[in-house]
């Protein structure tokens, strides 16, 4: 301790006199970094670490950092890791030359993941191709570390030296790719992404898309049209549709979003504007409200049919009342299903109804719902309207044998809102006390016992 101590006064000392720019200033650097190297290399932690932060945050200049780096062969195994990690935050892309030899020379897993991390904020557009071999990896940091750098790398011609290799990779590793682009927000990737949207591989379209929901804008939905039209089953061509909405919704005036959709679907044969109406339903709005309603009206069958499929997408409650007719009128039972799980989902949807309005269209849903699954979604939904006539509504189900787990998680979801529950505190403990006597769902019983207490719960991350 007293070595460290004294060691501790004398870079103090140095990095005075290196700040007092006088005729000696050179001499206080030069000093300052020999002492530094002689730290790096002590074998004690706590004398390293004294020598890491002067790395990182003292002794200025790329002479400097020459020197620190060409230590890293001269250290042990777990000091390399230490100075990797300092001269990635020091900066200084004069160390770089150095990483990328020990990350060629190191069969340590520890050095390499380091060396590999310290590329991010050292490297170079030529580290771009060195960084995807890596994220190659069969081991898993080593290509966690790759993706991570991948994102950080900042020089110039990065993002399309990433784009054009993500062109001619394997299927698993373009979609990687196409993360880190996104990841990086490289919207010049846009037109290759477009490419990638309409790839013959499922999982390559899903990212694209998925990227483009992100990155693309209104003059590229014409393109991502396309990649709807290419999905092969039903997920991914919700996801698509999805993505094309994404897009849409970045236009500020409500009334719009759904022109560039519009006028892409002009130039399509008639079966795919046909299809492209379920994505339109997606985006809402008087124009594309007026295209769906005129094939709802058709006297053909089908095209009722995409038309009804197309208003079940609708993103809010506007049309609750027209879907609810449809419910009502439904000329199948699978329209009726569609309508109905759709009215379920837009019922409580926030806007100028009141919370009473939004819980009596619930109401109305479960009083037509003729399956056990379809009950569930109106409990489950009964959650959103955070008022306690939803608590007094989805309570009696608890009593249900088919409904009990599903309305005793709704009564602990509207208990979670504390000020909900206090405001009705001893309403709300009865209705957990019913529920820890009817759960069979041990976290379900936890968290009303936490709610009774006044505890709080936080909703545990996902495993993996």
């Amino acid at each position: 301790m007293m070595r460290f101590g004294f060691l501790t006064l004398v870079v103090t000392m140095l990095i005075a006199g290196a700040g007092n720019r006088n005729h000696a200033a050179a001499q206080d650097d030069a000093e300052l970094v020999q002492v530094v190297v002689e730290l790096l290399g002590d074998k004690d932690k706590d004398i390293r670490a004294l020598g890491l932060e002067q790395v990182r945050t003292q002794a200025k200049g790329e002479a400097a950092t020459k020197l620190f780096a060409a230590q890293l062969p001269k250290l042990p195994a777990d000091a390399q890791v230490g100075l990797l990690s300092a001269l990635a935050d020091r900066g200084d892309r004069a160390a770089r030359p150095a990483v990328v030899e020990l990350l060629g020379a190191s069969k340590d897993e520890a050095v390499r993941v380091a060396a590999i991390a310290a590329l991010g904020p050292l490297g170079k557009t030529d580290d771009a191709t060195l960084l995807v071999g890596l994220l190659k990896s069969d081991a898993k940091p080593e290509a966690a570390a790759a993706r991570k750098s991948l994102v950080r790398l900042a020089d110039d011609g990065v993002g399309a030296s990433i784009s054009a290799q993500m062109k001619a990779a394997e299927p698993a590793l373009r979609v990687a790719l196409i993360e880190v682009l996104v990841a990086r927000r490289e919207k010049a990737a846009v037109g290759d992404l477009l490419a990638a949207a309409v790839d013959e591989n499922e999982k390559v379209r899903a990212a694209a898309m998925a990227a483009l929901g992100e990155l693309a804008s209104a003059e590229h939905v014409g393109g991502m049209v396309q990649g709807v039209l290419a999905a092969t089953s039903n997920a991914e061509r919700a996801a698509a549709e999805k993505a094309v909405m994404f897009v849409c919704e970045r236009i500020a005036d409500p009334d719009k979003r759904a022109e560039p959709l519009i006028a892409a679907m002009e130039g399509l044969k008639p079966e795919d504007r046909d299809a492209m109406l379920s994505t339109l339903g997606r985006i809402g709005g008087a124009a594309a409200l007026a295209r769906i309603e005129a094939a709802i009206s058709d006297t053909d069958a089908k095209q009722r049919d995409v038309g009804i499929r197309a208003i079940c997408n609708w993103p809010d409650a506007s049309i609750a009342a027209r879907i609810l007719e449809l419910a009502t009128k439904a000329e199948t039972p699978e329209q009726r299903t569609m309508a109905l799980r759709a009215l379920i989902r837009v019922a409580p949807l926030a806007d100028k109804r009141t919370d009473k309005e939004r819980l009596e269209l619930l109401a109305k849903a479960m009083k037509m719902a003729q399956r056990d699954d379809e009950r569930k979604l109106v409990l489950q939904r009964s959650r959103a309207v955070r008022t306690v006539e939803s608590l007094r509504y989805v309570l009696p189900y608890v009593d249900d044998a088919k409904l009990s787990e599903t309305a005793a998680e709704s009564v602990v979801e509207l208990a979670h809102h504390r000020a909900l529950r206090d405001a009705n505190k001893e309403e709300f403990h009865r209705a957990l006390d019913k529920v820890i006597a009817k759960s069979k769902d041990a976290v379900v019983v936890d968290r009303a016992k936490r709610y009774k207490r006044g505890e709080t719960w936080v909703r545990p991350k996902p495993s993996g």
